[in-house]
């Protein structure tokens, strides 16, 4: 039995080091985790040094969204969704935050997914007069869980217009349990007219240089992008699942592919958003196996009784 490991043993042991080579240099060094901190947790954590951007992450994969600060300290910025590239298990997107270098490769993770103006992992806008019409940052937050299972929080998004004709705005709960690539969104749009909405989700063209792959899966409510090599960084992968019943078109802007779902103001409805890094922990390396996990995971589209 020991001589049949040994093969295998060797090759899971190459297959480790040429992994560790292909990573970024490393920058200086994070602070390691001590103690617990070196356990797998979800964390919603409020950064309120860097303008109260919001963080949360689980296992597997680290956001960002902008809190209203922003708006004035780099302008233009909006409500997009940031993805981060994560190579450990625990969490440590507040660490790499606080030494003012995020953008650089610390040892745990990076993040090198640029925004912009457009909607990065999954945020949303009103379709009207093909032409997306989004809100700003956030402006008032509520967590509702720090883990150690599931990062658990709200946000509002202050009224912002469609066209001159009408104004909407939005309350979104963001869920992130361990174990899963997705961060699950309960919507609930608001209105000051009456009349269903279309809702634009989607997934930022150029975020990580020009580029990438789309897969679009309307049977089982699927965007999925694999982006373009981006030097030492390597790719980063996108996905968007909403329920197909919803879907009225998949449609591109200037800035982002779209999946466009209805919406009635004032009824929540559930979508999910994910990422992952080539080079990362949760350890799809290939388009063909992200997008074979977007499809496959298990997500419900259930609105939860206690959303109003």
């Amino acid at each position: 039995m020991i001589a049949r490991l040994a093969p295998l043993l060797l090759l899971t042991a190459v297959a480790a080091i040429a992994h560790a080579q292909d990573m970024p240099p490393i920058s200086k060094p994070l602070t390691p985790p001590v103690g617990t901190e070196r356990e797998p947790a979800s964390r919603v954590t409020l950064a309120d040094y860097r303008y109260d951007d919001l963080l949360w992450e689980n296992d597997r994969t680290a956001h960002r969204i902008y809190g209203h600060a922003l708006e004035a300290a780099e302008p233009p910025s909006g409500s997009g969704i940031d993805a981060w590239g994560k190579n450990v298990r625990w969490p440590f997107a507040d660490r790499q935050l606080r030494t003012g270098d995020q953008h650089a490769y610390h040892g745990e993770g990076i993040d090198f997914y640029n925004v912009g103006t457009g909607r990065g992992m999954g945020g949303l806008g009103i379709w009207y007069d093909d032409k997306l019409w989004t809100s700003r940052n956030y402006r008032t937050y509520r967590i509702l869980s720090d883990g150690p299972t599931a990062a658990d929080f709200e946000v509002e998004y202050a009224p912002w217009p469609i066209d001159v004709g009408r104004k909407v705005w939005e309350t979104r709960r963001f869920t992130l349990p361990l174990g899963t690539n997705f961060t699950r969104m309960v919507s609930t749009l608001s209105s000051d007219k009456p009349g269903d909405i279309i809702v634009g989700i989607g997934i930022g063209k150029r975020t990580t240089g020009a580029g990438g792959d789309l897969t679009v899966d309307r049977v089982t409510g699927v965007l999925s992008w694999w982006g373009p090599q981006d030097g030492e960084h390597g790719r980063m992968g996108i996905a968007i699942r909403v329920n197909p019943a919803t879907i009225v078109a998949v449609r591109d802007d200037a800035d982002n592919h779209l999946v466009l779902v209805k919406a009635t103001p004032g009824k929540p409805f559930v979508y999910y958003a994910g990422s992952t890094w080539d080079k990362g922990v949760s350890g799809f390396r290939t388009r063909a196996a992200w997008d074979a996990y977007a499809s496959s995971e298990r997500l419900d589209f259930i609105v939860p009784k206690d959303t109003k």
